[in-house]
């Protein structure tokens, strides 16, 4: 395991989630390897799956950028000593209603146009 108390960079999880979080993250450094991050990210990915329902994606390494949409509550991006950790559950993009309705009523003019 990676010497070091874990910090959290950003989070929007609940306190319990976070502590899951945390916890099996120390779980999987006690199992792997730190230069195996992808089966550190493998191991946190089911295990949340398991806990909190599909969907979660995990990234894991020491170098990396990123830019997610995510569920509410359900992220949570923390350092246990050099290794950065992100874990949230992925989320689609929601349409903008007046942009989905104007764009209704473009389709619904044009179909009138046509008959």
């Amino acid at each position: 395991m990676l010497e070091g108390k874990a910090v959290i960079g950003d989070t929007d999880m609940l306190g319990t989630m976070q502590q899951d979080a945390l916890d099996l993250a120390a779980k999987a450094l006690d199992f792997f390897d730190v230069t195996e991050a992808t089966e550190i990210a493998r191991f946190l990915k089911k295990e949340f799956d398991t806990m909190y329902g599909p969907g979660w994606q995990c990234i894991v390494g020491t170098d990396f950028g990123s830019f997610v949409t995510h569920c509410y509550g359900c992220f949570i991006h923390f350092y246990i000593g050099s290794l950065a950790i992100l874990l949230f559950k992925g989320s689609a993009a929601l349409e903008d209603p007046k942009a989905e309705a104007e764009a209704e009523a473009d389709r619904f003019s044009t179909l009138q146009e046509i008959v």
